[in-house]
């Protein structure tokens, strides 16, 4: 509940005054040498309504500008960031955390309530370093399959861009590239994504960007349950996604748990790993409690049988195509292809110059006749007549474009 300057009452002693943000990765952007605004008692909170100090910054180039829109004591409260209202640790909404968590929300929403329950929490809050989450969220920090398969574990700047420009959908903008907003067509206004509230984001009830990511888990969960091939010899696991900080030891410490293991072979070009298991047995479990939910790291890691030798044996076996017995139709106004070299002595390519004037050799016991003895230096030297005279491919009739 909102007040105003003039009123004495205890909510205006407790008017925050923050230095500094709480944020997320994602809201913070990747621009190191960020600049902020701040503003003293700017707004009022969306939330509890009382005044709070605002910060605006711009993410990156091309984003668009950002603001807190609760107060610290309520994002401390829910764990969650000022401004996307999402978890600091997870990256979700609180609807999806706490289902995951089996967390119940006991805010009051009411307003005489609500003062009540935020000075409690604000005494619970001082106790504290600042570092751990309060209330329920706080007691209940297990993750669960369900949270380490939906956690988000690098930033997604893709949601501080602008929004769409109004006046393009209508077909009036004049700004042209130096709009501020997005060119684009709007999504489907049936779409649920497109009515969110921050108080149902806030409170953790019908949002339906939570909704979407529940039901993606549930398909999800059925496409990755994994079945063992029908080979019963295979007992080996790729593990993809790797990476380079990710060693042998690091995969040792988790699947020795599985059972005994044989080999740990890592690919590293390749980004995997193939773990085989002594026990077919061993390697099923591995696979079961393992697939679409292996993070080490803070990397989530890709777990599939892996496959035979002997299917890999059979794709050598097949015979592979010879370039040497491909045909290629030939272009036109270029020469025939050349014959071979078995056919050259039987007449064919008549149009070579190896083939022209080519005089057949004597029988044998033929007495060739002996050169003449040469002439003296001061007489005049013969001209030598070649037998063989030289013959261009380019002198051929059918070539000379007489056809």
């Amino acid at each position: 509940m909102a007040t105003s300057l003039g009123a004495n009452r205890y909510n205006r002693q407790k008017w925050e005054d923050a230095d500094y943000p709480i944020l997320c990765q994602t809201c913070l952007g990747d621009n190191p040498y960020l600049r902020m605004t701040k503003e003293k008692f700017g707004k009022q909170c969306k939330i509890c309504e009382r005044p709070f100090t605002v910060f605006r910054w711009c993410p990156g180039q091309g984003m668009r500008f950002k603001k807190t829109e609760v107060c610290q004591t309520c994002s401390k409260m829910k764990n969650t960031c000022q401004t996307c209202l999402l978890d600091l640790e997870y990256g979700l909404p609180v609807q999806t955390r706490d289902h995951a968590l089996s967390v119940k929300d006991n805010i009051a929403k009411s307003d005489v309530n609500k003062e009540y329950f935020t000075q409690n929490m604000e005494r619970e809050i001082a106790n504290t370093d600042g570092t751990v989450a309060v209330g329920n969220v706080g007691k209940a920090q297990t993750p669960s399959d369900l949270l380490l398969r939906l956690a988000r574990t690098a930033p997604y700047y893709k949601r501080n861009r602008p929004h769409i420009c109004s006046f393009w959908v209508k077909g009036s903008c004049k700004r042209g590239e130096e709009c501020p907003y997005r060119h684009e067509k709007p999504t489907d206004p049936d779409d649920p994504l497109a009515d969110q509230n921050i108080k149902d984001r806030y409170y953790g009830i019908n949002d339906p960007v939570a909704n979407k990511l529940l039901n993606r888990a549930t398909e999800c969960a059925e496409m990755e349950a994994i079945k063992p091939p029908q080979d019963t010899t295979i007992t080996t696991l790729y593990i993809g996604g790797l990476g380079v900080l990710i060693t042998e030891d690091d995969l040792r410490n988790h699947f020795y748990q599985f059972g005994e293991i044989h080999l740990i072979y890592i690919a590293t070009k390749q980004n995997c790993a193939f773990v085989q298991f002594a026990h077919r047995s061993d390697a099923e479990l591995a696979a079961k409690k393992s697939a679409g939910r292996l993070i080490i790291k803070g990397k989530r890691l890709v777990v599939r049988w892996g496959r035979s030798q002997s299917s890999t044996k059979k794709d050598e076996g097949k015979p592979k195509p010879s370039s040497s017995n491909q045909k290629f139709s030939s272009l036109p106004g270029l020469p025939g292809a050349l014959p071979m070299p078995s056919q050259v002595g039987q007449g064919a390519g008549s149009n070579f110059y190896f083939q022209q004037n080519r005089k057949e050799p004597p029988p044998p016991g033929t007495n060739m006749p002996m050169p003449s003895p040469m002439q003296p230096a001061a007489a005049a030297a013969p001209t030598h007549h070649n037998p063989y005279p030289i013959y261009y491919p380019s002198q051929a009739p059918d070539r000379l474009g007489s056809k």
